[in-house]
């Protein structure tokens, strides 16, 4: 039965695909940006949904079940007239620099289950575009979801030190620990 994504919110559309795709045996995660809009609880924007492909070498069955759901592939991503958002499919494995993902967030929704990183793996994942390509966006998106949410720091710290990125870490923590003491009101 076709859905009518212009009722859907971008978390139920994501959750949707997510589901449809998992009713067939192909797993995905979401991770990016997206997940930044969803622990910054919409402070930051993102009209990009990734979901990682889990599956090994399933591309021929996503884009047949995205094309019964009515997408249309272009370049990498697959677009709806009923929607702004693109979705993508990045390939496995999922991980955050040299570390696998391990555990999984679920959010549930009338349409179906939407698996995503964690909090503190989204901190990760931004956290690396900082570390890897300077990408001060991603910094201050990393900001937002660690200050929005109990995220470990001592897990971002290990994964900061195996990743060879402590003098960056060291930034992004005192940073960190400012945003937070203004949040709470603590000068």
């Amino acid at each position: 039965m076709p859905q009518n994504f212009k009722k859907m919110s971008n978390i139920e559309l994501a959750a949707y695909v997510c589901q449809n795709l998992f009713d067939i045996g192909i797993k995905t995660t979401l991770s990016g940006g997206f997940c930044v809009e969803i622990y910054s609880f919409g402070e930051y924007t993102s009209m990009d949904i990734d979901l990682i492909d889990q599956s090994i070498y399933k591309h021929k069955e996503i884009k047949k079940k995205m094309t019964e759901l009515g997408f249309t592939e272009e370049g990498k991503h697959f677009t709806h007239p009923d929607t702004p958002y693109t979705i993508e499919f990045p390939a496995s494995p999922l991980a955050i620099g040299q570390e696998l993902v391990k555990d999984i967030s679920e959010i549930e929704t009338v349409y179906g289950v939407l698996r995503l990183i964690t909090p503190t793996d989204s901190v990760k994942d931004r956290l690396a575009a900082y570390y890897f390509w300077d990408d001060d966006r991603s910094f201050a998106q990393a900001l937002l979801v660690a200050i929005n949410n109990n995220v470990d720091i001592d897990n971002i710290r290990k994964w900061s030190e195996q990743e060879d990125e402590m003098e960056k870490f060291k930034i992004f923590f005192e940073a960190f620990k400012k945003k937070k003491r203004l949040k709470e009101g603590v000068l």
